[in-house]
């Protein structure tokens, strides 16, 4: 097995150029790759190849091109990771409001598990899921102000209060482990299915935590895909073997799922801020044209137009 050893700033240039990258001023490509991370900026160059079979670029490419592609995604997840904090204290502002009025408002009595589904399929997930929540109050209880508030002056942490210390990913088990009569009432909310709405939360999770820890973004799939809604249709996206081209597991899905669960102001305004990075981007890229790049990260070619659907 090969070993991956250190390259100096020279040496990733060379490599770069080896691969038919054009970087016509050494010294500002060295400063950003020392900032950056030459395997962070790196990671962007199969949208500049022919295919991910390729080492090398397409003739012409430059550095500042590859570049804005890595300033481009970071733009954009920083988009995307506020909206999905918007959508993240929503869905824990539901659920704890509908699990203490239902059941309570200390941990003894909305915490109990006869409060969660009887699916004789789901009895070990309702216990991993409450475990997990338990830890969380263990560990971060004493370490988040309010949670310590409660637990000094009255020995209890409501869930919504609790809820802060908890991760999105955690509450979207809780929801999926929720009686269906809850589980409804919160997807009615959105004028979702109550299924629905747990397939989006699953995978809203999983792009939080890409967003988050500022992984790559534009190329992520995700292993379950949204089911197919009035949006695929409404927008004539493309199909191969009966399967939506764009907006299944890909970053459009994202877009399609947040067209749901934020408001339309919210949503008007996110769809704004997605289409100023790209029309930016789109200034500074000669070698792909744009409805390509779009395309390869998941957008169908009409994708501003899912603003005016209702």
């Amino acid at each position: 097995m090969s070993k991956k050893i250190f390259k100096n700033l020279d040496e990733q240039i060379d490599i770069l150029k080896s691969r038919g990258l054009v970087i016509t001023d050494i010294e500002k490509t060295k400063d950003i790759l020392l900032r950056e991370n030459y395997f962070f900026i790196s990671g962007y160059r199969h949208l500049f190849m022919k295919s991910y079979k390729e080492t090398n670029f397409i003739p012409g490419t430059t550095f500042e091109e590859l570049y804005a592609m890595f300033v481009f995604d970071r733009k954009v997840r920083n988009i995307f990771f506020k909206n999905l904090l918007i959508v993240e204290n929503n869905i824990k502002s539901l659920i704890s409001y509908e699990l203490s009025k239902n059941y309570g408002f200390k941990e003894k009595d909305y915490l109990n598990p006869k409060n969660f589904s009887h699916d004789p399929m789901k009895v070990r997930q309702v216990h991993d899921v409450l475990n997990k929540v338990k830890r969380q109050i263990r560990v971060n209880g004493k370490q988040h102000s309010a949670t310590m508030h409660y637990i000094t002056n009255y020995g209890y942490i409501p869930l919504w209060i609790l809820v802060k210390v908890l991760s999105f990913g955690i509450v979207s088990e809780l929801y999926n482990i929720l009686e269906d009569e809850d589980q409804n009432t919160i997807a009615k909310f959105y004028n979702l299915d109550s299924e629905t709405l747990g397939i989006y939360l699953t995978i809203l999770s999983n792009y939080r935590n890409l967003c988050a820890h500022e992984d790559i973004l534009y190329d992520h799939r995700t292993q379950k895909g949204i089911p197919d809604n009035k949006y695929h249709n409404l927008l004539n996206i493309e199909m191969t073997d009966g399967e939506y081209d764009y907006g299944k597991n890909d970053l459009f899905s994202v877009v399609i799922i947040m067209k749901y669960l934020l408001t339309s102001s919210e949503f008007r305004e996110f769809i704004y801020e997605i289409g100023y990075e790209i029309d930016i981007l789109e200034g500074k890229t000669n070698i792909l044209p744009i409805n390509n790049f779009l395309n390869k990260i998941g957008f169908p070619d009409n994708w501003r137009d899912i603003t005016s659907i209702d």
